[in-house]
Formats: structure tokens, sequence, C-alpha cells
């Protein structure tokens, strides 16, 4: 019986510790990133920090307003999530409501191995292939702009969203669907009005992750974004993401300097934006569950 208590007591405590060494870790990322950040503060007021339409920390002096790197952040993802959400729900639904087996025990695993494929490479072929196209057939003045991003940003976030929204969709028992077929209803009515619903604090959750994982891309941006600190005002124009500015400027950065303070306050401020967005997805499928 001893034997038995201690069997079990282990694996929760093994789970125990494992938790808390994640949860500590997380806590000193934000330590370091809360640490860096606040020199920053000293010298440039917090409203230029989020406000300030110019990014030029190199000029003499700098200046370090940080509105078109979020608001490049912000486009990128958006766009990204427009292109790819739609797509990835009806893959989902195909897979799992309508697609022969046979067909689903292929496309289902070919589906989950390209979330795996390197973003360096879709970066790649942005530059060499999508933006020369952008170029001649759509009179694009630079092929490395927001379009151009976001469109590979989407191929990275389908396999997510549509790998974890069909397990949501298959998770849903037969029962309901042969309920709903017996009360007369078509299998597009059973799909829209019964499975759909169901499974949909789930699919929310898929959505959620695609969107953490276009937010805090990098190569994709910094290769095909056009690196432009400005404001978009058409999907033609270049930007740059807070991710993009953190990986093309840290390695010159001299530590200690303003500059270098002010990319880890980008850091900061993708954190509080993943944040944000965790809490309003916890939020919408909560209020999802009570319907």
């Amino acid at each position: 019986m001893k034997d038995t208590l201690r069997g079990d007591k282990t694996p929760q405590i093994t789970i125990k510790t494992i938790s808390v060494i994640g949860v500590a870790i997380m806590l000193f990322i934000l330590f370091f990133l809360v640490k860096e950040s606040v020199p920053i503060l000293k010298e440039v007021s917090l409203f230029h920090l989020l406000m300030g339409m110019e990014w030029y920390p190199t000029y003499d002096p700098p200046d370090f307003g940080m509105l078109p790197l979020i608001v490049g952040s912000l486009s990128v993802t958006l766009v990204a999530s427009l292109l790819a959400v739609p797509l990835s729900i009806m893959l989902a639904v195909f897979i799992s409501e309508v697609c022969p087996n046979r067909l689903k025990e292929l496309l289902k695993p070919v589906i989950e191995i390209l979330g795996f494929f390197p973003s360096v490479v879709l970066g790649f072929i942005g530059m060499v292939v999508v933006a020369p196209w952008m170029v001649e057939h759509l009179k694009a003045y630079s092929g490395l702009n927001l379009l151009n991003a976001a469109s590979l940003m989407g191929i990275m976030i389908i396999p997510t969203v549509t790998s974890l929204a069909e397990d949501s969709l298959s998770s849903i028992p037969k029962d309901l669907r042969d309920a709903s077929y017996a009360l007369g209803a078509t299998r597009l009515e059973t799909i829209t009005k019964v499975v759909l619903p169901a499974a949909l604090p789930g699919i929310l959750q898929a959505i959620l992750l695609g969107v953490m994982r276009a937010v805090g891309e990098t190569m994709v941006v910094l290769m095909a974004a056009g690196g432009a600190a400005i404001i978009p005002i058409s999907l033609m124009d270049p930007v740059r993401p807070l991710t993009s500015a953190i990986a093309a400027e840290m390695g010159e950065t001299p530590v200690g300097s303003i500059h270098y303070h002010a990319l880890f306050f980008a850091g900061l401020l993708l954190l509080v934006l993943t944040l944000g967005l965790n809490l309003l997805a916890l939020r919408v499928e909560r209020r999802a569950r009570r319907f």
C-alpha cells in the first residue's frame, strides 16, 4: 500500500516541480525585460515611445517613436489572420466531416508536417519569388511589403489552426450528429448549427495559437516585410514590425546604450501584447462555453 501511494505521489511531485520551474523561468524573463527596459523611460517619455511617429535610433539626436513598429506588427498579424483563419477552418471542417477516411489519413499528417516548415525558407521564397512577381504583376513599387509578409505568415499559421481545429471538431460526440440527422437536418445544417457551435471553444484556442505565432514571428517579416518604419496605408506598403526591428538592430547595438534599452522595451511590448490577446481569448472562450 505504501509503495502504491509513493508511486502515485511521484508523478504529482514531478509535474508540480516542472510547473514551478516553468513559472520561475517566465518570471525571470519578465524581470529581465523590465530591468533592461526601464532605463529608456529615463530618457524618453512613455507617451513618445508608444505614440511617436518616427523610429530613427541612430540619428543625432535619436528618435524612438514605436507607433509605426506597433502598427506594423498588428497589421501583418491582422492581414495574415484574415487570409489564413477562414481557410484553416474550412480545411478543418472538410477533414473532420467530409473527407473520406483514406484521404484523411494522408491529408492530416501532411498538414501537420507543413507546420514544421522553416520560416527562413518561406522568407527566402518571399524575397526571390513572391517579391518580383508582385512588382511585375501587381505593379508594386516594392515587392517586400505588408501583403508579401502577411501572405507568407498566413501559410505558416494554417497548419497550426487547421490541425487543432480539426481535433476539436473530431472530439464532438457522434451522438450529436446522429440526433441532428434524426431530426431531419442536412449535413450542412448539422455542421453549421451543431458541430461548429459545440467545438467553438476549441476552435477559438486554435485561432489563438495561430495568432500568437504570427505576432512572434521574426524571419518572415524580417526578410519579406520591407523594413520601413512607417504606418502603412495600403497592402503594398513596406512595414517594420517589432520583431524584425529587434532582430535587425540588436546585433549592432552597443550594450547599455539607449538604443539597446529601447529594443528591450520593444520586446516587453510584444510580451504585453501577447498577454493581452491571451486574456481576450480566454474571455471569449468563457462566454462561448456559457452558450
